[in-house]
């Protein structure tokens, strides 16, 4: 064992090509006769991962949780469902029935369009989507993403690390950039809310005939310092958990060899659907070329993905065409009304948690209960909220805590 690796390091050794997946896990790499010579630590590379763990042998051991559950969590979705119309709005009218009133209170959340994405993220397991959807409810009412303005997170938009091209793709989609090596801040609660008002921003500039959108990520400046794996880890929470089928192509241009290190490290545990929708794609090969032509009109496109438009982020535009979004926005949620809703930031958060209390990662996936299904008692939600356009934001102070607990003790098992 090499000398500065402390006697408390734990080791996960990982085949990713086998189907246990996991060789073994203990407090000494030397313990195992799977390694028997120091040495041998270095010839551990592709398709095999070592891992070192500082610390406790339980932060190892929660590891070999994660890639259990994760190993399940493919074994069981590897084959999609293809269901004819009649099946699917069978399905929709199920998971409709498992909310129980919430469904008719929070129109939005639980129109068809949506019901049906939590279904097809849960290969139409409606226990599974209904568990999925509530859990968004209660997200959504604590973290009220609709609720989030320009000026709560200008400060996080400076450097334009994400923002939305002012242009589709062929296919008329929202077009999102990720430069992740432009990152200006250490505020991961800043940087969260920043992401999800851009998700917002762009679902609602979806056009009519689109529910998907396109994700460009510029790793220009890129390094490993400039990812926070708290970030990481609540970002891909909240857009795998909360905006389900949203991306329809994810394009990494230009990424260094450390990140298709690390993307070949997590790749088993990606669903094999998103798996298919992400594209390496790389300046000098003609093929990635052909590809973005494809994809978009290279006279819109950012010279900095291959296009000839060199107009590049310019934060005093787009700061003023969010501000004309968010009124945009406003004027849908309170029609005639002419007082903006307060800042989020102004208003005081209830929990300092970014997903839901008590909801780990693991649980959308784990089985529903079996027997009969709790529906939610909603009644104490305002009347005013019914026949509006609105998700859970729309429920306010007092209510909106009485809502969560009600979410709560409806959770299914």
């Amino acid at each position: 064992m090499p000398p500065n690796w402390p006697s408390s390091c734990c080791v996960l050794l990982v085949d990713i090509s086998s189907s246990s997946h996991i060789l073994s896990v203990c407090p000494n790499p030397l313990a195992t006769n799977k390694i028997s010579d120091p040495k041998n630590l270095s010839s551990y590379s592709s398709p095999h991962r070592l891992l070192g763990l500082r610390g406790a042998e339980e932060l190892a051991q929660a590891s070999l949780r994660f890639a259990k559950m994760s190993i399940r969590k493919l074994q069981g979705s590897s084959t999609e469902k293809s269901l004819s119309e009649q099946e699917q709005l069978a399905k929709i009218n199920d998971v409709r029935k498992i909310l129980g009133p919430v469904a008719d209170k929070l129109p939005v959340l639980c129109s068809d369009a949506s019901i049906s994405r939590y279904l097809r993220a849960r290969n139409w397991n409606t226990k599974k989507a209904a568990k999925m959807l509530k859990n968004t409810m209660k997200w959504s009412l604590e973290f009220k993403p609709e609720k989030i303005q320009w000026e709560d997170i200008s400060n996080e938009a400076a450097t334009g690390k994400v923002y939305r091209a002012n242009y589709l793709d062929k296919k008329g989609r929202t077009v999102l950039i990720f430069r992740p090596g432009f990152q200006n801040t250490s505020d991961i609660r800043g940087q969260i809310r920043h992401i999800v008002y851009c998700m917002e921003n762009a679902v609602m500039t979806l056009n009519p005939d689109q529910e998907q959108m396109v994700w460009l990520i510029d790793f220009q400046g890129w390094t490993m310092s400039c990812i926070s794996v708290k970030a990481a880890r609540e970002t891909a929470y909240i857009l795998q958990n909360h905006y389900p089928e949203r991306l329809g192509a994810g394009i990494l241009y230009n990424p260094p060899k450390v990140f298709e290190s690390f993307w070949t490290l997590v790749k088993p545990f990606i669903e094999p659907k998103t798996f298919k929708k992400v594209r390496f794609v790389y300046s000098k090969e003609p093929q990635s070329q052909k590809l973005m032509e494809e994809l978009f009109d290279m006279d819109k496109l950012d010279c900095t993905f291959g296009g000839r438009n060199s107009a590049g982020f310019n934060y005093e535009a787009y700061a003023q065409w969010m501000r004309e979004d968010d009124k945009k926005r406003f004027d849908m949620m309170y029609p005639g009304s002419s007082s903006p809703p307060p800042s989020i930031v102004s208003e005081s958060q209830s929990s300092e948690t970014l997903t839901p209390s008590g909801i780990s990662v693991a649980s959308d996936e784990d089985d529903c209960s079996s027997g009969d299904e709790k529906t939610l008692n909603l009644e104490n939600i305002d009347e005013k909220t019914q026949g509006l356009p609105l998700s859970c934001e729309d429920v306010a102070g007092s209510e909106a805590v009485d809502v969560v607990k009600e979410l709560e003790k409806g959770e299914l098992a």
